[in-house]
């Protein structure tokens, strides 16, 4: 507790003064943790100070609040591109991030507990830096490092807000931001250590050697490529569900026909159902394969029934057969850009909605994917299907642009495989009728894409297509899995990236 208030102090993030009168005072509060490595044993203890956020009023203590953060399709984007060019990639970590942020806004705080200064008991502590807790936080420590990349030579991607990139001739080099955490990947390793240096010269930066371990995942080279794992988070869920010596499934969700929300018997812990099925959306990260059965799930957050818990359960219980499976990215070509896109016609029992879902390969690796229920009510399959068309060109026309800003573009028109011959006469015919009348816009946004040669919708069997829109028998399900490169981790000793 003495080494974070002393750290607060020499890093001018506060200061004692004499409390004013009429204003508010936010309170504060100490967090203690056990600070874990990367495989679990302990590492060290912790303790910060905590501002009290609830305490702020927008408009008078707080401004506006959002924070970005890197997208998942773009760590995967960009792992993928540095694993084909064999680039070496770094993690960083900056410590006390959010001290860094400078603050506009006048915010007083009492003196935390325990350390109360005995010469002025009364005064409190005018905040000159954003600290842990306020709202305005992670946006003050954003804005603070995108100021200092900028003036270095680093420069903003339109496409997702948290990319920072560095060119000059041949060099190139990509920042990646989490908050705190950092992945840099440059074409030449002294390029790297260069950057490396510029940033330790305006932030407390820790260098964390080559990606190992990166929000919560784990990263091991081997030298086919990459095996990302979130092993110890799932076993954590396991542990969590109170399910570790429960028996194991061959499949996450069963074939038959999908849940309704009125059916059943309510479920009386809500904050258990909501709690395990919110973590299971953060493993979809490197587990692609258990997608649409966690979406399933997560359409009865707000009413769950036992039955769907006992769905839920059946994840859980998959997931402890399988907890050392994780996803591969190999080295592959970059030039080009394949989807395949499926819907469920009227699946939903409810509302009679349509279930869609789509991935995306980037050469051979997996980079994005998706279950969704539709927004709005098909009337027949084609338009289910064409508005999952609509969906993935969307999709693949954002990483087209990612890639282009990464100068790393793709020449070749974006592939989009379904199973419906419908769709694609409709995606290449200028025809307009009666039934198609209620998805104009899908219909000229993909003809658009389509006529100026960005992508090209093609057929492909549904016995070959890739299905994120309902349950599967084993067989075809760990065919599935293991065409998305979900997979158990390499034989072979690991190495570093």
């Amino acid at each position: 507790m003495t080494d974070e208030y002393n750290a607060l102090i020499d890093n001018k993030t506060l200061e004692l003064v004499p409390r004013p009168s009429g204003i508010n005072i936010i309170r504060s509060m100490w967090i203690f943790a056990h600070k874990e490595n990367s495989d679990g044993s302990f590492a060290r203890h912790k303790a910060r100070l905590v501002g009290n956020g609830k305490t702020q009023h927008v408009g008078v203590d707080c401004g506006e609040m959002f924070s970005s953060v890197v997208k998942p399709i773009t760590i995967h984007t960009v792992l993928s591109l540095a694993l084909s060019k064999a680039w070496p990639i770094h993690q960083l970590n900056v410590k006390n991030v959010f001290l860094h942020g400078d603050l506009k806004e006048t915010i007083y705080m009492h003196q935390p507990l325990g350390l109360r200064d005995p010469k002025h008991p009364h005064h409190v502590c005018l905040l000159k830096k954003s600290l842990y807790g306020l709202k305005k936080s992670p946006r003050a420590c954003y804005t603070r490092f995108v100021d200092y990349v900028l003036t270095i030579g680093f420069t903003h991607i339109r496409s997702d807000n948290s990319v920072f990139i560095y060119r000059r001739r041949s060099s190139l080099a990509y920042i990646l931001l989490y908050v705190d955490d950092i992945i840099l990947t440059a074409s030449f390793d002294v390029l790297r250590q260069s950057i490396m240096t510029m940033l330790s010269s305006e932030f407390a930066m820790k260098d964390l050697g080559p990606l190992s371990y990166f929000l919560g995942i784990a990263v091991t080279r081997h030298s086919d490529g990459l095996f990302l794992s979130q092993q110890k988070y799932a076993a954590e869920i396991i542990e969590r569900a109170g399910m570790s010596s429960c028996k194991s499934t061959s499949t996450p969700v069963v074939t038959k026909p999908k849940l309704s929300a009125t059916a059943g018997v309510p479920y009386e812990d809500l904050i258990r159902y909501r709690s395990l099925a919110g973590a299971l959306q953060y493993l979809t990260f490197t587990r692609p394969n258990i997608t649409y059965a966690i979406q399933q799930v997560c359409l009865f957050m707000h009413d769950p029934k036992i039955e769907h818990m006992n769905v839920l359960k059946r994840i859980i219980r998959y997931i402890q057969g399988t907890l050392d499976y994780g996803l591969h990215l190999y080295p592959s070509s970059t030039s080009t850009l394949v989807s395949y896109t499926d819907a469920d016609w009227g699946g939903c029992p409810d509302t009679r909605r349509s279930t869609s879902g789509y991935c995306m390969f980037h050469g051979n690796n997996l980079v994005s994917w998706s279950a969704k229920r539709q927004s709005t009510l098909s009337r027949s399959s084609a338009e289910a299907e064409y508005r999952g068309v609509a969906n993935v060109v969307l999709e693949s026309c954002w990483l087209h642009n990612l890639l282009l800003e990464l100068h790393c573009p793709i020449q070749k028109a974006t592939l989009v495989y379904c199973d419906n011959i419908s769709v694609i006469y409709l995606s290449g015919n200028p025809v307009q009728h009666q039934h198609t009348k209620h998805i104009e816009m899908d219909i000229h946004f993909v003809r658009e894409k389509v006529a100026c040669g960005q992508v090209r919708i093609c057929h492909v069997l549904s016995r070959y297509q890739y299905i994120f829109t309902m349950g599967l028998p084993s067989v075809l399900f760990e065919d599935f899995r293991d065409s998305l490169s979900v997979r158990r981790p390499p034989a072979m000793t690991a190495s570093v990236c």
